[in-house]
């Protein structure tokens, strides 16, 4: 497969020679290159009620999903560049380390719960996480209770509760694919969406689960070679998800987010893959059938040894940096407004009722937690000792290049055009390729 790389050092020097930095102001303003498509509208509306109150203007930029790199590499090389912009963790720094301001005096990293989350660089402290996330396999409790209770069902199992492992979520939604028409279900799993843009629920989620169990063998959290030890596993929930679809393999390819969220809406699946942000877009899909009480998570399983015990994917990848090109004024702009967003009673509303954030910040009391059922699901799941989280390990991976082409092969691999060998093959070959390319 056809690479194009990219001398990173190289890219900093000539956006640094194309003046980056900020073009001289009158009044200090925040720009702030928004990561997540999802939460466009609160942004805005965060920015709206800063600038009424201070005065201070802030502009929101919503980067296309699956287009962030792209986008941040065109804007930061304008005058007006973003002054607060995401890197994804120690990979993302690594490529924009020269635009990313030492934040360690700031209050926002005193606030951490866990000053070990940020990303630093010896002394410096240059992302900060402004959210911890989890995600998993949401299920709409009414529809599985309607299945436990059919008289002509196929398994023993009473309810959720009994499904610790994939062997048994294979068993029920197989089972439950046989009984669709009694169910009222088009298929038990939403599309796996493969449109443009929209495969980073398995290019970089689910991929996450082989390469966490491969470093946790190995005892380290970066490598530049895998062997891709839990390729078969890989396969094992992804097949499922495939074969047990409202949706045929050969249409996966127009497929969005938003459709499968709205297919999951609407009742028409009972399962559909995504994390604790997906709450708002499906309770304000119009149409809407799924009830706050009814809405769980499920961890993803995928037939490894002991996972009765696994809990949810939970950690960041989104990182919030200062940009270091910006004038003095701007640079304490774009720190006082983010700090303003989780220390005020305005800002913290919003984070924690319309964006639905779970912080990582302790400037939030018990009582200021997410409302949300999913974030709720979430931190039901972290509080529980008998459950261990799988951490965020996709920070690790080599590149937008690398996930782009896994999704590029996976595709092929629902189209039937290659067999499960090359995929592994691909993917061990191409992630050594793009270190590599560091």
């Amino acid at each position: 497969m056809k690479h194009v790389k990219t001398a990173l050092s190289l890219f900093a020097i000539s956006l640094l020679l194309l003046g980056g930095c900020g073009e001289k102001k009158d009044e200090p303003s925040v720009y702030y290159l928004n990561f997540k498509p999802e939460a466009a509208k609160t942004w805005e509306a965060i920015a709206e009620a800063y600038t009424a109150e201070t005065g201070v203007k802030v502009k929101i930029l919503t980067a296309a999903s699956g287009n962030y790199e792209q986008t941040l590499k065109a804007e930061i090389a304008k005058r007006d560049a973003p002054t607060l912009f995401q890197i994804n963790g120690p990979v993302g720094y690594k490529i924009w380390k020269y635009y990313c301001e030492d934040l360690s005096e700031t209050n926002l990293y005193s606030w951490l719960l866990d000053p070990n989350m940020a990303v630093k660089d010896e002394s410096g402290v240059y992302g900060i996480p402004y959210v911890v996330e989890g995600y998993g396999i949401i299920y709409n409790n009414a529809i599985m209770e309607k299945y436990f209770s059919l008289s002509s069902k196929g398994t023993s199992y009473k309810s959720m509760d009994e499904v610790n492992n994939f062997k048994k979520l294979k068993e029920v939604v197989e089972d439950m694919t046989k009984h669709k028409s009694e169910l009222g279900i088009e298929g038990v799993f939403a599309s796996t969406s493969f449109s443009s843009g929209e495969d980073w629920r398995w290019q970089t989620h689910l991929a996450n689960l082989p390469i966490y169990y491969e470093f946790t063998d190995k005892g380290i959290s970066d490598s530049d070679t895998i062997n891709f030890t839990y390729a078969d596993n890989y396969r094992n929930i992804f097949d499922l998800y495939l074969n047990n679809s409202c949706t045929a393999k050969k249409d996966l390819a127009s497929k969005t987010v938003n459709d499968s969220m709205a297919e999951f809406a609407l009742g028409k699946v009972a399962m559909v893959q995504n994390g604790n942000w997906a709450w708002g877009q499906v309770s304000s899909t119009s149409g809407n059938v799924v009830k706050e009480e009814d809405i769980r998570f499920l961890p993803i399983y995928t037939g490894m040894s002991g996972e009765e015990n696994q809990g949810l994917c939970t950690g960041t990848e989104n990182y919030i940096c200062v940009n270091s090109m910006a004038s003095d004024a701007d640079k304490q702009a774009s720190i006082d407004f983010i700090e303003w967003v989780y220390s005020s009673d305005i800002g913290k509303d919003y984070v924690t009722n319309s964006l639905g954030f779970i912080s990582p910040f302790n400037t939030f009391t018990e009582a200021e937690s997410p409302s949300d059922p999913l974030a709720k699901e979430v931190l039901s799941y972290m509080s529980n000792e008998s459950l261990t989280s799988v951490s965020w390990n996709f920070t690790a991976f080599p590149s937008q290049q690398f996930k782009d082409d896994f999704g590029s092969t996976l595709l092929e691999y629902c189209k039937g055009e290659i067999d499960w060998n090359t995929v592994t093959s691909r993917v061990r070959d191409e992630w050594a390729e793009e270190k590599a390319a560091q």
